[in-house]
């Protein structure tokens, strides 16, 4: 999904991963509606589509969102949080629905975040760096068993010793193992399984207050009348 995911996701399907393997094409106007709702002081302005692996990790004034039928995720930089607790209560659950999920990662970087919201109430939050918790709060799931305990060893350097903190799992899987546990797909996916690449979003470039977003270009009227002048001998 690219060198950071930042993603949450408000899913009232009862199996979101049956709605996603579907492909569905992103409503644009939802989408459009979801953007100004949750940054009412800016300008929305449209960029072209793209796949959700190329825009898991969007610049600072870009966001880009997929909403397909009973599952809509948002990509933001500003979801990449050490304790996502501490997320504004307006990105929990801006659509009402039953479940919302954030999962967080960087590539190259031994940090990974996901949390859990039932009906707007946090029920799971973890943050952590290798060896150091930001955040673990709620009840370990059933999935996490084989996490801590020891199943999936992070990789080792040989030249020297681990800190004796460190945790048995690198976080970054971890977040991805949520992922693929509430939406039914990772980002290290196998061939013909569903994928990040699957899946198209609608991007938008964000302006303040006071901005003025770039005007359409036109199309050049001199050259079109020469063209015209051409093929009309």
């Amino acid at each position: 999904m690219g060198p950071r995911a930042s993603t949450i996701w408000y899913v009232d399907a009862p199996d979101p991963a049956s709605v996603l393997r579907a492909g569905p094409a992103p409503d644009a106007d939802a989408a459009h509606a979801l953007v100004q709702q949750l940054y009412p002081e800016t300008t929305a302005v449209p960029l072209p589509s793209s796949s959700l692996d190329l825009s898991a990790a969007p610049g600072e004034r870009e966001v880009f969102v997929g909403a397909y039928p009973g599952v809509t995720v948002i990509c933001s930089q500003h979801l990449a949080l050490k304790r996502p607790s501490t997320i504004d209560c307006s990105w929990t659950r801006p659509l009402a629905s039953e479940h919302t999920y954030l999962v967080c990662s960087e590539s190259g970087v031994p940090w990974g975040s996901f949390a859990h919201w039932e009906r707007g109430e946090l029920r799971r939050s973890f943050s952590a760096t290798a060896s150091l918790i930001h955040e673990n709060t709620g009840l370990p799931l059933v999935w996490e068993r084989s996490y801590w305990a020891g199943e999936h060893p992070p990789p080792r350097s040989f030249d020297r010793f681990p800190d004796p903190l460190s945790l048995p799992f690198h976080p970054g899987e971890f977040s991805d193992a949520a992922n693929l546990q509430w939406l039914g797909f990772g980002h290290a996916s196998a061939d013909g399984e569903l994928s990040a690449s699957d899946l198209t979003v609608c991007g938008f470039t964000l302006y303040s207050a006071g901005e003025e977003p770039p005007a359409p270009r036109r199309p050049e009227v001199r050259g079109l009348r020469r063209w015209w002048r051409r093929i009309a001998g």
